[in-house]
């Protein structure tokens, strides 16, 4: 047996709620209820509810709730459908050491097992915690090979390794679920999402899906490989594997705070471009530019950023993976939210027509900051000839430059205004950050039946 797969499983059987610092169980309950926002809200999408009439099957059990949507079904069907609802919006948090996004993997799969099993709060903490760390490991020990996404991949493990920890998996098996899960990633390709297919919107929700069926398969006897990260990880989706940066400072260092969380609702990649421009407005008369005084806007960013310069994007998928038209149409409509991605907004002859005139280039300088630093420049050349310019090296709400808790609180509520009234949005993101005094689960999610 490879030692650091020892020494993972090891940490993760050992680990109680009690060894868990108090900052990380705070960031575990803010990651949560950010995650509930979103997926409540991406569960109104029309995409979601035919979706959903079409894999619930009438009469399955109703164990896990489907949320946003107001009843319960089977939890591997829960799961690949909350999953999926949660990335549709592109406002999940993510990790940028990972280069991903982890609690959207790891949430819907744990949440669905909690609920089947009506555990406490702080059982469904310490697994979350538990597999969001190991899914962001895996992702900082590999790189992924280049057209390829990291949804549906790394985040499949810590499904199955939350999953596990809920079901009180002693080490063999903990080591088991690790190998048969890794064998389940999904081949993604990045240029999906950059074209618009909108099936990439499912890879998180399956890799939920695939992290409780690796629970199934180890319970019913089902076996991996005896390395399955290595081998899947460093040959397969990525070339590169280091085992030794997934224990390093394992049960010290916590990845949970290295996280991010999103206000604008696009690719992470957007977000310094977004921030630079927001900042060259608030400078302007009246905190706008106008689109008809604008010559030209020239973005310069690092090369996974570079890539996202289609201006004349075909969907609400595209649109998000497109700085083009996220610059310009925040620059139209003054807002980076979900409202400024929709199909009205990329149908708007005034967004496409300004979309036309912004340029993306790689800045090989600031290329080689990543990921420490994800920086970018614009620049804004109006018609009169005055040109403005703003310089970003890191996103607001990485760790570096956090959102406070209001701002966080701000955005659930945003999400969740009109999925639930007012008081039950309230009860339930008091429930979320009461999480570890709470004796169910179920607690939270019998709220969000009841408004149906």
């Amino acid at each position: 047996m490879p030692s650091y797969l020892d020494e993972i499983a090891t940490f993760i059987c050992r680990c109680r709620f009690e060894d868990i610092p108090n900052e990380v169980i705070s960031r575990a309950k803010q990651v949560i209820a950010d995650c509930l926002g979103v997926i409540a809200k991406g569960a109104q999408e029309d995409e979601i509810r035919i979706f959903t009439s079409r894999v619930v099957v009438p009469g399955a059990r109703g164990l896990s709730t489907v949320i946003g949507l107001g009843f319960r079904t089977e939890p591997l069907i829960a799961s690949l459908i909350n999953g999926t609802a949660g990335t549709f919006l592109e406002l999940d948090e993510g990790n940028r050491f990972a280069r991903g996004h982890p609690a959207i993997h790891v949430i819907p799969a744990a949440l669905a097992v909690a609920e089947e099993k009506n555990l406490p709060g702080k059982e469904l903490l310490t697994s979350f915690v538990l597999g969001y760390e190991i899914a962001a490991r895996i992702g900082v020990a590999c790189k992924l090979r280049v057209f390829m996404q990291s949804h549906g991949t790394w985040g499949t493990v810590g499904a199955a390794v939350a999953v596990g920890k809920l079901n009180g998996y002693d080490k063999q098996n903990m080591i088991k679920i690790i190998n048969v899960s890794s064998s389940l990633s999904l081949a993604t390709s990045n240029r999906t999402a950059l074209e618009g297919g909108t099936v990439r919107n499912v890879y998180a929700g399956v890799s939920g899906y695939m992290g409780i069926l690796s629970d199934h398969l180890v319970q019913s006897g089902f076996t991996g490989e005896n390395d399955g990260l290595n081998s899947v990880f460093g040959n397969v989706v990525s070339e590169t594997f280091s085992p030794e940066l997934v224990t390093e400072e394992l049960g010290t260092r916590f990845e949970i705070m290295r996280n991010y969380f999103k206000k604008h609702a696009c690719c992470r990649h957007i977000h310094p471009t977004l921030d630079a421009l927001k900042s060259l407005v608030s400078q302007r008369p009246g905190s706008r530019f106008f689109p008809d005084e604008i010559a030209r806007v020239e973005v310069e960013t690092y090369s996974l950023a570079a890539r996202l310069c289609d201006q004349r994007p075909r969907n609400m998928l595209a649109a998000k993976f497109s700085i083009p038209f996220a610059v310009s149409s925040f620059i139209v409509n003054g807002s980076t939210g979900v409202d400024s991605f929709t199909q009205e907004a990329i149908h708007d002859p005034v967004i496409r027509a300004l979309a036309e005139r912004v340029t993306v280039i790689e800045n090989t300088r600031f290329t080689t900051m990543v990921p420490n630093l994800r920086p970018s420049m614009v620049r804004v050349t109006l018609t009169d000839r005055t040109v403005l310019e703003n310089e970003v090296l890191i996103s607001k709400g990485d760790a570096e430059s956090p959102y406070i808790l209001e701002d966080l609180a701000e955005k659930y509520f945003g999400l969740v205004d009109g999925v639930w009234n007012a008081d039950l949005g309230e009860a339930i993101y008091t429930d979320i950050m009461n999480l570890d005094a709470l004796g169910n689960i179920n607690q939270i999610t019998n709220r969000m039946i009841s408004a149906f």
